[in-house]
């Protein structure tokens, strides 16, 4: 059995330094806790009192790592989950994390004593899954999944991104733009591969300078607006990777005075909550069901801790457009 001690000597550092990165993460400064995490993954290390608890000590607690707060689709989705995990007698410890600090958030949720986890920030080639998985603790991913294709609740995100080019399309726009979010995320890289193929299937050229990736900010969306409204030849509608950025790009047009639909319509994807609201009225596509993906996952989540289903979760939730007013038909002369 690999101890601490071996993990200690494997990373050059001290024991005790191990346990501050298994339970105190955030004090450890991040060369060394990225140094000692490789280590543990390296050596398969799995700590025997968080085993113990796992899998004998019920804490009655789980780990939700959710997405940023400026995205409304984690408002959304963190309510529901702290909501029904509360009404089933589990307390939920939030994190509210960014891609440029996973590192630590996994450290904190897997050095804390937790009955499982559950997360919609993973990276589609995310080493973290595997471990989670030689850990044995139950866990789900939502909104996002990994490439092993397991135990994850999301949209049809390819489908999502088809049909948010071909409603436009079928509106006589010719001159498509997508604004997304980075590749590295199952969500955005599906999304986007799906408007390629709408494009493609109804022979739309797409322009390189209509194809944008932000790193999904405001200031991110606005200055991808910007960059489409300086070129000689406009896009006349914007696809987007997500409602959060369609929603920002619709605010920043409104005040620098573009007129959506009139001057350009704009697509989101996911049909938060917001996006329905009387004076946004955007148009999106979402599930058929209009399911809250949080609420799917944590549902799933305690039967795989309470052991009535142990089965691999792989849910795939089929979606559909809501027109409302952010877009608008091309009169032809």
């Amino acid at each position: 059995m690999v101890s601490s001690k071996d993990v200690a000597k494997y990373a050059g550092v001290s024991q005790t330094t191990v346990s501050r990165v298994l339970n105190t993460p955030e004090l450890v400064k991040k060369p060394t806790l990225e140094k000692v995490l490789k280590a543990i993954e390296a050596l398969n290390y799995v700590p025997d009192a968080n085993a113990r608890s796992l899998v004998q000590q019920k804490t009655k607690t789980i780990a939700l790592l959710s997405g940023p707060l400026h995205n409304p689709f984690f408002v959304d989705t963190t309510t529901a989950i702290v909501n029904y995990a509360t009404e089933k007698g589990y307390k939920v410890n939030v994190q509210f994390v960014n891609d440029e600090n996973l590192t630590e958030a996994y450290a904190t949720a897997i050095g804390t004593k937790v009955d499982g986890i559950i997360l919609s920030c993973i990276l589609y080639d995310d080493p973290i899954f595997n471990r989670l998985q030689e850990m044995n603790i139950p866990f789900i991913t939502y909104n996002r999944k990994h490439r092993n294709n397991e135990q994850f609740v999301e949209i049809d995100n390819f489908e999502a991104g088809y049909l948010s080019a071909k409603h436009v399309i079928e509106q006589q726009h010719t001159r498509l733009s997508w604004v997304g979010g980075p590749l590295t995320v199952s969500t955005f890289k599906h999304r986007y591969e799906g408007f390629l193929k709408a494009c493609e299937d109804h022979q739309i050229e797409l322009s390189d300078a209509y194809i944008l990736q932000t790193d999904t900010s405001k200031k991110g969306c606005e200055d991808a607006l910007a960059a489409l409204l300086e070129l000689e030849e406009k896009p006349t509608a914007i696809c987007t990777g997500s409602d959060s950025i369609a929603l920002n790009i619709l605010d920043h047009a409104t005040q620098i005075g573009a007129a959506v639909p009139d001057d350009i319509s704009i697509v989101g994807i996911d049909n938060v909550e917001l996006s329905q609201h009387g004076r946004i009225q955007l148009t999106t596509i979402g599930s058929i069901s209009e399911h809250n993906l949080g609420l799917l996952a944590i549902e799933r989540l305690i039967e795989l801790i309470e052991n009535k289903k142990n089965s691999c979760i792989n849910i795939t939730e089929s979606v559909k457009v809501f027109s409302r007013s952010t877009t608008k038909k091309i009169k032809r002369r």
